[in-house]
């Protein structure tokens, strides 16, 4: 039994907290920490109703390096959860180091000011992290994290050698806006108009944003438009797999989804450099964040399915193989039993997996992880228990595009 402390109150903290607490054997203590206290004491609720768990709720800065340490100084949590953004990772990293206290995320560090993704900057703290004694998982969400681990699970039981790997994220789920982002605006709008990017043959293969679409069956959702596109994943997957000749991304947007993006990139909405309005700075893509719906407020309205999975091609016993391991998640049940929909409860429930792996020290270590570093069966076998159950099919053929 341990104390944990989670940093950030948006639906993906909020289904951490919520399966944190219906595993109380695991997580004797939570606290939720948020710039908005108001937003810890709405989850806080939830929990309570849902579970009958208390949780203590704090207020916190999370780019404020000694505000967070005085907040770990004073809960003295085992663990950090940081599921805040990922400007604020490096800061909250700092202030786990300043405690010698174990760190995970969901997500990789990227500057404010440069829509840039890789794990140089949290990789770097690999020996301050060492020589502290203490532990840094990162990527422990949906995709990075769940599709990571499928990875390792395929190398490990399904195939002897992975030549090619896709990786295929399917929102099914129709929330009834015109516009609307099922996570946090600011960063999935930078994410998805970043260039695309792929790993073939030991180099990066760079093209423009939403340049490559193909069509793919999903089960239980149907045929959907999907993209080329960066992830994370990727860089760490390529770090951790060098047998993998081609490793890429796919997410599936919608025609609609698709014509209000272009129109806000051509109106300059999108841009994350300051401009003068009124006589102060602003920056235009958290202008548009703040006049967007608030992605958590979606749950009760969102239909349909997500589909996220890897379909990996190589060798086992000396024939070629492909294999397909993904996670159907209904958006209406995960509302049922969390109040968020399936986009946050799909991140939520990986974090409080990572996290449940490092505090009964399942997974233990001293440094900073990627999650496709450690055993993958425990894991696996944790999303079929918490409301992420996977499915393993092999396919006749390696995908033909």
């Amino acid at each position: 039994m341990s104390k944990v402390l989670v940093i950030g109150a948006g639906g993906v903290g909020s289904v951490a907290v919520h399966k944190m607490a219906m595993n109380p054997d695991i997580f004797s203590h939570i606290t939720l920490a948020s710039r908005r206290i108001v937003s810890c004491e709405k989850v806080a609720e939830s929990v309570k109703g849902r579970t009958g768990v208390t949780i203590d709720v704090a207020q916190v800065d999370a780019d404020n390096v000694d505000e967070t340490i005085a907040l770990i100084e004073r809960v003295q949590p085992k663990l950090v959860v940081n599921l805040a953004l990922p400007y604020q990772d490096l800061a909250i990293m700092d202030a786990c180091l300043a405690t010698k206290t174990d760190y995970l995320d969901t997500a990789n560090y990227e500057p404010r000011d440069t829509a840039k993704f890789e794990y140089s900057w949290q990789w770097a703290y690999q020996d301050r992290f060492r020589e502290a004694g203490i532990m840094a998982l990162l990527g422990s969400g949906f995709d990075p994290g769940v599709t990571s681990v499928f990875a390792s699970y395929i190398r490990k039981h399904l195939l002897d050698r992975i030549d090619t790997l896709d990786i295929l994220d399917c929102n099914g789920g129709d929330h009834g806006q015109h516009f609307a982002t099922n996570f946090n605006p600011e960063i999935n709008i930078r994410e998805v108009t970043a260039p695309s990017r792929h790993w073939s043959n030991g180099e990066w293969i760079e093209g423009p944003a939403l340049s490559h679409k193909q069509v793919f069956d999903f089960d239980q959702v149907g045929e959907k438009n999907m993209y080329l596109m960066y992830h994370e994943e990727l860089e760490s997957l390529a770090t951790h797999y060098p047998e993998i000749k081609r490793i890429r991304f796919w997410m599936t947007f919608g025609d609609a989804y698709l014509k209000h993006l272009e129109v806000l990139q051509n109106v300059g909405m999108t841009r994350i450099d300051p401009v003068m309005y009124n006589g102060q700075e602003i920056i235009p893509l958290q202008f548009l964040k703040a006049v967007l719906p608030e992605p958590s407020s979606l749950g009760s309205t969102t239909k349909g399915k997500t589909n996220i999975g890897d379909i990996a091609t190589g060798e086992k016993d000396g024939a070629q193989k492909t294999v397909y391991v993904y996670n159907v998640c209904d958006h209406e049940d995960a509302y049922a039993e969390t109040g968020n929909q399936a986009v946050s409860y799909t991140t939520g429930v990986p974090a409080m997996i990572g996290a449940a792996l490092m505090l009964t020290g399942a997974w233990k270590g001293e440094g900073v992880f990627n999650i496709e570093q450690f055993d993958p069966d425990p894991f696996m076998d944790m999303l079929n228990e918490h409301g992420l159950p996977w499915q393993v099919k092999e396919l006749d053929a390696p995908l033909d595009f």
